[in-house]
């Protein structure tokens, strides 16, 4: 039988991939004998072996780890092998190795496109080129070395884990840590009490040698302030630390908890280390936002120095009233602190996170969700302050409340009563009813008030005018000038009304001073045999409802006319 060349290439490419195979079909085979005394793994086949690995990336990832610690993640498939499946795999063959006492040497073998991670003299573990993220940096000779490395240390932990001496010693080492923590706890515990108790003692004993008169306020506000807070929030913050150092220390202590424990300082560390960079890198920013604070600042006080000249009269300016001084300094400081927030929000520490913009987007809903309403007060509000509609102080009738304006605020007007009750109305609400303003004109010319009585047509028109301007000369609280005015403003079918006006010297008093006058008005009445009951009729009288002219100067009436009220 002859052979050429194509007959040789044949049978090395058969060889070849026979022992590749070989090679592979170690990760999931079982009941691999010990050998006597351990070899090294025989080299790699060269030449063609990449090609026979026919690795392939795949979508599905799994991460190797053995004894709960991770080794590496693989990302290929090899051989039509998916990662789990290698994985699951390369997890059975180290079981078996420890249930034959093999943790080592742990040993990889590179090969063109790959590497051979063995145990003793069996291979657990192919890493291809396909497993390895080069987007990210990574190299296969670096992660297959960091692999080989996790792997001999899962693997001597394993050792570790069979020794019950060892695992008796770290339990209890364990135990002794678990009752210094419980010590620790109760210690801060007992530190707690004994600060607050010497405290609360010495403030006591500050205040009773204080000759404040409100020293029990003090004490109520400060000393149980400080005793509910702050020593508890302390105590609350070092239990968690020594917690956390107790949990770690344990965890760390057992084989298979290890990982966790490292986990768990490692957590510590990085976000001690986050935190430490973080508030570096933050601080150009955090100066930048200083510095837009302070000259903002710098600009409300200047703002407030010239608006406060203004209100107390030192400058004179012609858009503004006393008035409006205030609501105009709140309305300009707000502008200028939104400007500021708006130019520093960039410039704050965690601006472009997603934290920050839900925050913004949040902002933004209920600004969207409750503009309608609260435009419409705050517009109302500018409104009536801007129009000088209302002033603080002012005696006023807004729809069918009647009281004193105690506050003009950005949403809402407060009026207080004369019964002492306070009533808030809300701006948009204060804008669209009909306003009478008692006081502003009431120090120039006087502001009338009007009551009336209605009376048969009998009584003498004269009497009933100089009865009603007497009753007006009998109460206190009316000013007598403007002189009161009796009007008769209606000829109705049974009686006459009579109307009289009075200018009250303080209108936030005239429930009470109508109440004395109408008092007086009674009397008068009484004293003069003047019925004040409005006549109704059901059928004509027999006689006609007239006043004889021997009776049209009645008493109390003058003599003169009094058709003008004099």
């Amino acid at each position: 039988m002859q052979t050429g060349p194509a007959s040789l290439r044949g049978a090395r490419g058969l060889r070849l991939a026979l022992l590749l195979c070989l090679a592979l079909s170690t990760v999931a085979t079982a009941g691999a004998q010990a050998p006597a005394a351990p070899t090294p793994p025989a080299p790699p086949p060269t030449g063609s072996v990449a090609a026979l690995l026919a690795a392939v990336p795949s979508e599905e990832t799994y991460t190797f780890a053995y004894f709960n610690r991770p080794i590496i993640v693989l990302k290929a498939v090899v051989l039509g092998r998916s990662p789990t499946e290698r994985g699951e795999g390369a997890v059975r063959a180290l079981d078996e190795l420890v249930a034959q006492e093999i943790t080592g040497p742990v040993t990889l073998q590179m090969f063109e496109g790959g590497v051979l991670i063995s145990v003793g003299t069996r291979v657990v573990l192919a890493v291809t080129s396909a497993d390895i993220d080069n987007l990210s940096g990574e190299t296969l000779q670096g992660a297959s070395a960091q692999a080989v490395a996790r792997l001999k240390v899962a693997l001597d932990e394993v050792a570790e884990a069979r020794q019950p001496g060892v695992l008796f010693r770290h339990a209890v080492l364990t135990s002794l840590v678990l009752i210094l923590g419980m010590a620790a706890l109760w210690v801060t515990s007992r530190v707690q009490r004994l600060a607050i108790a010497k405290m609360v003692a010495a403030a006591e004993q500050r205040v009773a040698k204080s000759s404040l008169a409100n020293a029990e306020m003090l004490r109520g506000l400060r000393l149980e302030g400080f005793e509910r807070r702050l020593l508890p929030t302390a105590r609350i913050i070092l239990n968690v630390i020594i917690v956390y150092a107790v949990l770690a220390f344990a965890l760390r202590e057992f084989p298979y908890t290890r990982p966790w424990g490292e986990s768990l300082r490692g957590f510590l560390f990085q976000t001690m280390e986050t935190i430490g960079l973080g508030i570096v890198s933050a601080l150009p920013g955090l100066f930048t936002v200083a510095l837009i604070f302070l000259l903002t600042r710098i600009v409300t006080r200047f703002a407030r120095l010239w608006f406060d000249a203004v209100e107390a009269g030192r400058i004179t300016s012609r858009w503004l009233y006393p008035e409006t001084v205030q609501p105009t300094r709140r309305l300009l400081t707000t502008l200028v602190w939104l400007f500021g927030v708006v130019v520093a929000y960039p410039y704050l520490p965690g601006s472009e996170t997603e934290a920050f913009k839900g925050v913004s987007v949040f902002l933004g809903l209920l600004v969207t969700l409750g503009s309608s309403g609260l435009v419409s007060q705050i517009v109302s509000g500018f409104t009536i302050t801007y129009s000088r509609a209302l002033r603080v102080g002012d005696f006023v009738k807004i729809g069918d409340v009647v009281g004193t304006v105690d506050h003009l605020g950005v949403l809402s007007t407060k009026l207080r009563t004369p019964w002492n009750e306070e009533i808030t109305i809300p701006n948009a609400v204060a804008v669209a009813q009909t306003t009478t303003d008692y006081s502003r004109l009431n120090g120039t010319n006087g502001v009338m008030t009007p009551t009336s009585v209605t009376i048969g047509y009998d009584s003498p028109w004269r009497q009933v005018h100089a009865l009603l301007l007497q009753a007006a000369e009998r109460t206190t609280g009316i000013r007598r000038d403007p002189k009161p005015l009796v009007l008769q403003e209606g000829l109705e079918d049974f009686y006459v009304r009579y109307t009289l006006y009075v200018c009250l010297e303080r209108q936030e008093m005239r429930p009470f001073t109508l109440n004395v006058l109408h008092a007086n008005i009674q009397d008068l009445f009484n004293e003069h045999g003047v019925q004040i009951m409005s006549p109704n009729y059901v059928f004509d009288p027999n006689a006609p409802k007239i006043v004889a002219k021997k009776d049209w100067f009645a008493s109390p009436a003058a003599t003169e006319d009094v058709r003008s009220g004099s």
